[in-house]
């Protein structure tokens, strides 16, 4: 599987990765706090390795990864990246007021509205330095009647009017996002953390609506926020700490990868993509090593075996 047409550069470049996106949220502070240069210089990594898909949000550091990712794709060619970010949140400041267009604030609310949609399209612009966004979710919307009523229209008209190139939707929830698919004209949809090693639930019912919708699916929260990428060192699952249990079957995850020769983390990466119809995975870095290790590990030799003794656990 690989990024459908319409979520690929307009001119790509030769060698460009059709199956691996940069996440843009550590870059916004997630968890811990990351220098201006230190944020440029991840995404110039990124591009330098054949990233050439990028998300980020207005919620990642209340506009903060927006901005740092505009600072870094400044004097690259628009067509040869592909940007997505996401509306259904506006940025306020620490009093809870909205912030000026294109602003960075303290936190971010829900909005769902559809000129709530346009005000956050338009400050996802100015942070961003663009003219245009290629693919645009909804982010992690908690009213999907409303979403379908009011900002699911407004995201076609975008889509209509040329704006955008696509639209999806994020969220971390399985039921409410298949019924984005079967009830909205979306053309992808993200899932975080629910098509990994350890949470398979995504297969119960979204993947295969989006099968019969013809939905494209892309992964993201791989490593279930830490557990999958270090079962002993970052034992977080969905942004608190594991249970015992999860612990446990990580570990034992790890060491079947690790009698193979095998990092967990990059097994944990390219575990999606087995999985139609995924067709991409978003990948959270702060740093350019970070960078470095996750597309190294996209071309690390898995053997069947491995596949065989993961899925059996």
């Amino acid at each position: 599987m690989a990024f459908r047409p319409g979520l690929r550069p307009l001119n790509p470049a030769a060698g460009a990765s059709d199956v691996l996106g940069l996440g843009c949220a550590p870059i916004g502070n997630l968890y811990t706090a990351v220098g201006e240069d230190d944020a440029v210089a991840t995404v110039e990594r990124a591009l330098s390795r054949g990233i050439r898909f990028v998300d980020t949000a207005p919620h990642y550091g209340a506009g903060a990864s927006e901005r740092r990712l505009g600072r870094a794709l400044a004097g690259v060619r628009r067509d040869s990246v592909v940007i997505a970010t996401k509306v259904g949140r506006r940025i306020v400041d620490a009093e809870g007021r909205d912030t000026a267009v294109g602003g960075i604030g303290a936190s971010t609310v829900g909005d769902l509205s559809r000129d709530g949609v346009l005000r956050s399209l338009e400050g996802s612009l100015a942070r961003l330095g663009t003219d245009r966004i290629d693919l645009l979710h909804l982010h992690d919307p908690e009213d999907v009647d409303q979403a379908l009523r009011t900002a699911i229209p407004a995201l076609v008209e975008l889509r209509d009017e040329g704006v955008v190139r696509a639209i999806g939707v994020g969220m971390v929830w399985n039921e409410p996002l298949a019924r984005f698919v079967r009830e909205a004209p979306v053309d992808v949809v993200m899932i975080a953390g629910r098509t990994t090693l350890l949470d398979r639930t995504g297969e119960a019912d979204l993947l295969p609506a989006a099968r019969e919708h013809g939905v494209g699916v892309i992964a993201a929260g791989v490593f279930n926020s830490g557990i999958l990428a270090d079962p002993d060192g970052a034992a977080y699952f969905d942004y608190k700490p594991a249970d015992p249990e999860l612990v446990t079957r990580a570990r034992r995850l790890d060491t079947a990868c690790a009698a193979h020769g095998v990092a967990l983390r990059h097994a944990a990466a390219r575990f999606p993509l087995r999985r139609p119809p995924v067709e991409a995975v978003v990948i959270g870095a702060r740093t350019p090593a970070e960078v470095d290790d996750f597309v190294d590990g996209a071309a690390a030799a898995i053997p069947d075996e491995l596949w065989e003794e993961l899925e059996r656990a």
